[in-house]
């Protein structure tokens, strides 16, 4: 079995995951064969680790990024249904001062080559394949800390311009294209208290 990411913790107030439409149970929930795990988030908000199964070493860290592991051969996944309509996650993205020194050390860790990159001016991107989820990394001037850190992950909806109506515009902005042709994106809003950067799109 190929390496894959099996569960995302967030250090947030699990209250405003559930008022978006989100199926909430003893601060997790289930997105695609995902566990999403609410950490007390009092002295810091964001993601603060994730959890692998199937990974080539063990490590604790990946060039800065807090990783846990388990056994593939029993592993149980789920997937719940959400009144928002979340079905999957899309994608979960990383900064980086250096694309070469993460992608490397996600590869050799994990055993997830790295499957392409995007040069988008200010940025480059690179794409690591992870069982139901696509890692991008992401390299910037802005980041200067040599290690990498986690940002925020995108999700997958059945009916975005539905879930858009459903959050009002106080909560999400507008549905707009998406870099993937064909596909469109919207992005939550600070005063969803979400805690991380999250937008939804379309599959």
């Amino acid at each position: 079995m190929s390496v894959a990411v099996v569960g995302i913790s967030v250090a947030a107030d699990p209250e405003p995951w559930a008022s978006i439409g989100l199926q909430i149970d003893d601060d997790a929930t289930w997105i695609g064969g995902i566990r999403l795990g609410f950490v007390d988030g009092a002295s810091m908000q964001g993601v603060t680790g994730w959890t692998l199964a199937g990974s080539v070493e063990q490590a604790d860290t990946i060039d800065g990024l807090a990783t846990s592991h388990v056994d593939s051969a029993t592993m149980a996944s789920e997937s719940w249904d959400h009144p928002l309509g979340v079905r999957s996650f899309d994608h979960l993205v990383v900064m980086t001062s250096s694309l070469e020194r993460t992608c490397g050390a996600v590869a050799a860790t994990t055993g997830a080559e790295l499957r392409r990159v995007r040069d988008a001016g200010a940025v480059r991107q690179g794409f690591h394949r992870m069982g139901p989820i696509i890692l991008e990394v992401v390299e910037s001037e802005r980041v200067t800390q040599e290690r990498s850190s986690f940002w925020g992950f995108v999700l997958i909806v059945d009916d975005l311009d539905a879930a858009v109506r459903r959050l009002g515009p106080e909560r999400i902005g507008p549905a707009r294209d998406a870099v993937q042709p064909g596909r469109r994106i919207a992005s939550f809003r600070a005063a969803a208290g979400l805690g991380v950067p999250v937008a939804l799109m379309t599959g």
